[in-house]
């Protein structure tokens, strides 16, 4: 029996605009009236999913920044911070940077971010931002509790430059990459399954009692943990291959059509 949906927001439960349609708006709404708790695991942060649920009458707690925060909407509070350490992300940072200065980061706190001058501005456009970002040398911007890094780089293709950084950071770091131009490292150990199952077991709902849908690359570790992992028919390949079940795309009403059929 499912007892909890966990969903991904971009190229997941959200079409290309950005907007939810009727149709997963009702399935949504079914499964909550049938006692089935409804959560976002997203890359985005706390303060990007708040609209989000708010429009869809969600409630409860939210897996945000690709399982580093457990954020409760309720209360608009941090339950859970998985930490990137400094020391690891400056480290890092100065191994790709002495490796090819046309690197640039930004960096992830949760409740704001900030970034380099050479990190585009345009890679914030539709984030929502309650602090004007930062503009300062990363090792400044590493002075507050960290959530994850962003790392961009103009010549490389996203799967590229994801392989390299995950080839230079080892164990040291988690990283991934969630459609956007630019690749994510967070603290060693923290993914959207890590912080599904911390949920999970907060609302005592084991992992086989869980379906999960996803898109991206970040999302392979949920759609490995949960019972059920869905991926939408427009997923990346590396998603489509890994999943063990696949719907309708995004724009197709995936996530509500596989619900409805839950729901029966």
């Amino acid at each position: 029996m499912i007892r909890l949906i966990a969903t991904d927001l971009d190229g997941t439960l959200l079409r290309r605009d950005g907007s939810i349609s009727a149709r997963t708006r009702q399935a949504l709404a079914n499964a909550r009236e049938a006692g089935i708790a409804v959560a976002f695991v997203t890359a985005r942060p706390p303060r990007d999913v708040h609209h989000i649920a708010d429009d869809l009458g969600i409630t409860g707690m939210a897996v945000c920044s690709n399982g580093a925060l457990l954020y409760d909407l309720t209360q608009a509070r941090v339950m859970r911070h998985e930490a990137l350490p400094t020391a690891v992300a400056l480290e890092l940072i100065g191994e790709l940077r002495r490796s090819d200065p046309d690197f640039s980061f930004a960096t992830e706190h949760g409740h704001k971010v900030g970034r380099e001058d050479a990190f585009p501005l345009s890679m914030f456009d539709g984030f929502i931002h309650h602090h004007e970002p930062r503009v300062e040398p990363v090792h400044s911007l590493c002075d507050e509790d960290l959530v994850k890094i962003l790392v961009h780089h103009p010549a490389h293709e996203i799967d590229d430059l994801h392989a390299l950084i995950r080839s230079l950071a080892g164990d040291r770091v988690a990283v991934t990459h969630s459609g956007a131009p630019f690749v994510e490292f967070g603290a060693l150990g923290v993914s959207k399954a890590s912080g599904l199952l911390h949920l999970g077991a907060d609302l005592g709902i084991e992992a086989h009692e869980i379906i999960a849908f996803g898109d991206m690359p970040n999302d392979i570790p949920m759609l490995m943990a949960a019972g059920r992992g869905v991926a939408v028919a427009n997923a990346h390949a590396a998603v489509l291959a890994a999943a063990r079940e696949t719907t309708a795309a995004n724009e197709d009403d995936g996530v509500a059509q596989v619900i409805e059929t839950l729901l029966g």
